[in-house]
């Protein structure tokens, strides 16, 4: 067998090899140690280049032997890298456990506003019915919020409005299509817009929030939803308004309900009438949220004043219509038995959260 310098033959070799190995934890010293041995100049190597010195018989022979050595030593050298590799993943794996038996923390999901579930229930009804779903600005100036809709300047109907105006502009004149710029009152004045654009017939809803100046309360917001209705064709009539509110709010509260009438006056139709429906909560046999009437009044409504046609460019010879103006926020106050509409604007998520 052959000596190598320093008196170390393969057993002694091997055996180093297999006692720095014991010592090695982790991968780095693994590394130095197999550059001592197998690497470039490693011992191994060197022993190797060597035999190029010895005769041929004898160079085959130690040459088997040695690439033998080298073979045993690189199995020797993967099975502790194995093994480090292993513990290394041992440990980490009992680091990043998971109990996935333990109840996980439940994640909160948001939800449609009870509003916006509200508008998109109307929708889908109203649509069924062939009526469109429009929007219009929310800064309006007099003539579209108030003149156009036959409620000129200095006419006391402008005080049922408590307005919200804006510093630009001058104060309107008769007949002036502009005038003081202002938050919108109501969406009305989205039935201008429509009209001055498009031809009878036409069935158009508009969803929308609108601003008042007032003190808030259970009842009343400075900012709240409106939903105006209209309806022009040859030969509208008040039996037609009814038809639709009924199928309307019968398909909205998921009951029959009944529609009254009562004359009242808004300077855009005439006639004018309150709309009063059958009570939701006792479904008119008489209770306290109806002061045992049997009815609740919902909203106003009549048929379009000559006026806002002309306004609007229509010849009021030809044409007739009605339009409805409605609370958002009303109806989903009655529906779901809400107390406070302050409450749809509070951000309280355990209020919203009722409604997913």
């Amino acid at each position: 067998m052959i000596k190598y310098k320093g008196k170390m033959d393969i057993k002694e070799i091997k055996k180093q090899v297999e006692n720095a190995l014991k010592k090695a934890s982790n991968l780095e010293q693994i590394d130095e140690i197999w550059r001592g041995f197998l690497g470039r100049k490693g011992k191994v190597t060197m022993r190797l280049r060597e035999l190029k010195d010895l005769p041929e018989a004898e160079r085959k022979k130690q040459g088997k032997i040695l690439n033998q050595l080298k073979e045993d030593l690189d199995n020797l050298f993967k099975s502790k890298i194995a093994e480090v590799q292993n513990a290394q993943y041992e440990k980490q794996i009992e680091q990043e456990w998971i109990d996935v038996t333990r109840p996980s923390y439940k994640k909160e999901r948001g939800s449609v506003h009870p509003l916006s579930k509200t508008i998109a229930e109307i929708e889908d009804i109203f649509a069924s019915m062939g009526f469109e779903s429009i929007e219009g600005p929310q800064i309006e100036n007099e003539w579209y919020n108030f003149e156009a809709l036959n409620i000129p300047p200095n006419h006391p109907a402008r005080d049922l409005w408590d307005t919200f105006w804006l510093k630009d502009g001058k104060k309107q004149k008769p007949g002036d299509k502009a005038g003081r710029t202002l938050l919108r009152t109501h969406t009305s004045p989205v039935q201008i817009h429509y009209m001055e654009k498009n031809n009878p017939p036409l069935r158009i809803i508009v969803p929308g929030p609108v601003f008042r100046y007032e003190a808030t309360d259970a009842s009343h917001e400075i900012e709240f939803y409106q939903l105006e209705g209209l309806m022009v064709d040859e030969n509208i009539s008040v039996a037609n308004f009814r038809a639709v509110m009924r199928e309307f709010l019968s398909r909205y509260f998921k009951k029959d309900i009944n529609v009254r009438l009562r004359p009242s006056y808004f300077p855009f139709v005439e006639p004018g009438f309150e709309v009063d429906i059958t009570c939701t909560n006792c479904e008119g046999s008489g209770c306290s949220v109806c002061s045992q009437t049997g009815w609740l009044e919902l909203m106003g409504a009549g048929m379009v004043h000559p006026n806002v046609f002309e306004a609007a460019g229509y010849n009021p010879e030809n044409y007739t219509g009605f339009a409805f103006g409605v609370g958002i926020d009303r109806l989903a106050l009655m529906k779901h038995k809400i107390e406070d509409v302050r409450m749809f604007r509070s951000g309280d998520i355990r209020f919203l959260g009722q409604f997913k």
